[in-house]
């Protein structure tokens, strides 16, 4: 046997017998019967001069790429914000309908959705008249929001200007109520369906109840310029009506009514050259405010007497 042929399967044995991880056959030889250089298997560690010999990323480069990164991160988000801004007058007014429609379909629950819809509608006509008003005096306002059971509310920040303004705000919203109370009564002498017979009778009675001279309703902000002690007497007189009534609005409003007449009895007599200032209106203006208030008074109550129908319960 040749002696290079008994080297070469000393060491295949050799090499078995051991398991070396980078031997995966028998070893190669040259031409002169010595062994070739391993071959690395696939997956197994790398060897401490390929280890030495990678090349690493500099400190420069490896900044670089985290603020690039973030650089990115922080588009995305402003992106995102800009984004959600824009749909922000979109949400507002899917907001306004998602509220009408629950409030249509709670409504139609009890009354039927036909008197539900104008019932709404009606709703809708009273706020809209704060709206209007409070564009004109300048105050931002938003959109009607629907409360099943509870009405509707448009939110604005009324203490911006003062008294006078608080108080036309308040009654722009029984004016145009009362105005769109009263359309549906030709509506019923052209169709005769007592349905908007109904709608005008509610219509002139929620308008007639806000104009309770108390907080937070539309009478307590006419009294803020007519006679703000006059919240104190709305507030007694409620209280037999809640008992009457037995309606969750009602205790609702002597809860929170309460509290805003409090706070802002005690914010009128502390004295402030503020609040002096919010409450201080001409006899003239304040004439003009109690005409309006008293008239609208007079017209509910009498369309009310009008449309008032008795219905025998079988």
């Amino acid at each position: 046997m040749e002696p290079g042929r008994t080297t070469v399967r000393r060491c295949h044995n050799v090499c078995m017998e051991t398991n070396s991880p980078w031997l995966s056959g028998p070893p190669s030889t040259s031409g002169d019967g010595a062994l070739a250089a391993p071959v690395p298997v696939p997956g197994a560690a790398p060897s401490s001069s390929e280890a030495f010999g990678r090349p690493r990323r500099s400190l420069r480069k490896r900044i670089g790429g985290g603020l690039a990164a973030a650089g990115a991160a922080v588009a995305k988000f402003l992106s995102t914000i800009k984004t959600l801004i824009l749909l922000l007058p979109k949400a507002k007014l899917l907001a306004f309908g998602a509220s009408a429609v629950v409030s249509v379909v709670a409504y139609g629950l009890v009354w039927g959705y036909a008197f539900a819809v104008g019932f709404v509608v009606l709703l809708f006509v009273h706020e809209m008249g704060h709206v209007i008003q409070l564009r004109r005096e300048g105050i931002k306002a938003s959109a009607p929001f629907f409360i099943p059971f509870l009405g509707a509310v448009v939110t604005a920040n009324l203490m911006s200007g003062d008294a006078l303004r608080e108080a036309r705000v308040g009654l722009a919203g029984p004016v145009l109520g009362t105005i769109g109370a009263a359309l549906c009564v030709p509506l019923y002498w052209v169709t005769g369906t007592h349905l908007f017979l109904a709608l005008a009778y509610i219509g002139f009675f929620l308008n007639l109840f806000n104009l309770l001279p108390v907080l937070p309703l539309d009478g307590g902000r006419a009294m803020a310029a007519m006679a703000p002690w006059m919240w104190f007497v709305g507030f007694v007189a409620l209280i037999p009506v809640a008992v009457l009534l037995h309606g969750p609005i009602v205790f609702l409003v002597i809860i929170f009514g309460g509290r805003e007449i409090w706070s802002r009895w005690r914010a009128r007599k502390s004295g402030s050259l503020q609040q002096a200032a919010y409450y201080r209106v001409s006899p003239r203006a304040r004439l003009a405010v109690g005409l309006v208030y008293i008239g609208l008074i007079a017209a509910l109550a009498i369309g009310m007497h009008l449309t008032y129908v008795t219905r025998a319960i079988a």
